[in-house]
């Protein structure tokens, strides 16, 4: 199946802002930075700017959207700011393809932005334990995702040192970012050494909490070759939800991800066989399994062994959250704008030591809630059109 909006819209600046720790900022603040830094990147100014879509942190304004185009000084003909957890910016470029291509504007920009660790050094969530988990006292939402681990480990045989070997590949890209937050040696005797947070997931199978904000900018195809950065094009794009809460997921083992990805590598016309670079939301170890998986990386049950291969590391057969991902470079809350940044700055050929040879196509997946909602964005070159 071909979409309409397949090639009709091109991604033409990115940037970061506020990366790791942002002292005496607020999360407003690193949005607004990470916005101008992508604008300016793609040769334009908020005065180009006639749709805003975004989203801040759970304990943020609501409003975000609106709070942010009014800081920039911006009137927008378009906003959003509808959530869907830390997946949202992925339906975002989805929801500006298709205002791009029905000429409800012309400039439109995504944002994100959190002080998360400086503001409260804890995971922050909008979201809380449902009523049948609340007796428990669940750690939300890290017992979510060990109870998937748990099953995962349970029918498929998968050992928490295959869980460690995504932390390790994932600290492996961080040493070669220099912008990730955490580096330096790790291996997986001190991934199962740490500290347990809620069986069998310990801290380093869980992402950071750290401050960070990104922003990126969109136009139309045509116009976008004329600006100054190579336009990496939005080529298939789809999303699939199957519950909110942990206790309502048909199969703990399997994620929307299986059909979201199908309909987004349809959208854009190739197979996963034809992926340069995958950038997953690896909000925990089993994500970057279970994603696998599910997107036909590699066959359910196999995720295990696949990562403990080496296949996602440096040097492996399949480049995974080449900027270290959520467990080593960034997690300020919500990751999903990261995965687009990387695949980007991948596809652009600027990503320095971490750089994948001759990438020309990227897959971007999110994930929301507590393997809630699944979105998947495929990226791609002018070679790929």
């Amino acid at each position: 199946m071909s979409g309409g909006i397949r090639g009709s819209a091109a991604i033409v600046g990115v940037a970061l802002a506020g990366l790791g720790e942002a002292h005496a900022r607020s999360s407003e603040e690193i949005a607004i930075e990470a916005s101008v830094k992508a604008l300016a990147e793609a040769g334009l100014t908020t005065r180009d700017v006639d749709a805003v879509f975004g989203a801040l942190p759970g304990n943020s304004n609501p409003l975000s959207a609106l709070l942010i185009a009014e800081a920039l000084g911006i009137q927008p003909a378009f906003t959003d700011n509808s959530r869907t957890g830390g997946s949202a910016f992925l339906s975002h470029t989805l929801t500006a393809a298709l205002a791009l291509r029905e000429g409800l504007c012309e400039t439109a920009l995504i944002f994100y932005g959190s002080n998360q660790r400086t503001a409260s050094g804890k995971l922050v969530s909008s979201v809380q334990p449902f009523t049948y988990e609340a007796p428990y006292a669940p750690l939300f939402p890290a017992t979510s995702y060990a109870l998937a681990a748990s099953r995962h480990m349970y029918e498929y045989g998968t050992t928490r040192e295959q869980l460690a070997a995504v932390a390790v590949a994932a600290r492996a890209w961080a040493n070669l970012n220099p912008e990730a937050f955490a580096r330096g040696p790790l291996t997986v005797t001190d991934v199962l050494a740490s500290r347990m947070v809620s069986s069998p997931l310990t801290v380093r199978d869980c992402c950071l909490v750290t401050d960070g904000g990104a922003a990126l900018v969109m136009t139309r195809a045509e116009r976008a070759r004329h600006l100054p950065r190579r336009p990496v094009y939005l080529l298939g794009a789809a999303a699939a939800t199957t519950h909110m809460n942990i206790v309502a997921m048909p199969d703990l083992t399997r994620t929307a991800a299986t059909d979201s990805g199908r309909r987004a590598l349809d959208m854009a016309g190739f197979a996963v066989a034809d992926i340069d670079v995958v950038e997953l939301y690896d909000a925990f170890t089993i994500n970057t399994i279970l994603f696998l998986e599910d997107l036909g990386f590699c066959a359910k049950g196999e995720g295990g062994p696949f990562v403990e291969s080496g296949a996602i590391a440096p040097g492996g057969s399949l480049p995974v959250n080449t900027n270290g991902g959520g467990l080593s470079c960034v997690h300020p809350g919500m990751y999903g704008m990261f995965t687009l940044v990387e695949a980007v700055r991948q596809l652009r050929g600027e990503a320095g030591e971490r750089q994948v040879p001759g990438a020309q196509l990227a897959l971007c997946h999110g994930n929301g809630g507590v393997l809630s909602s699944q979105i998947t964005n495929v990226l791609g070159t002018e070679a790929t059109l």
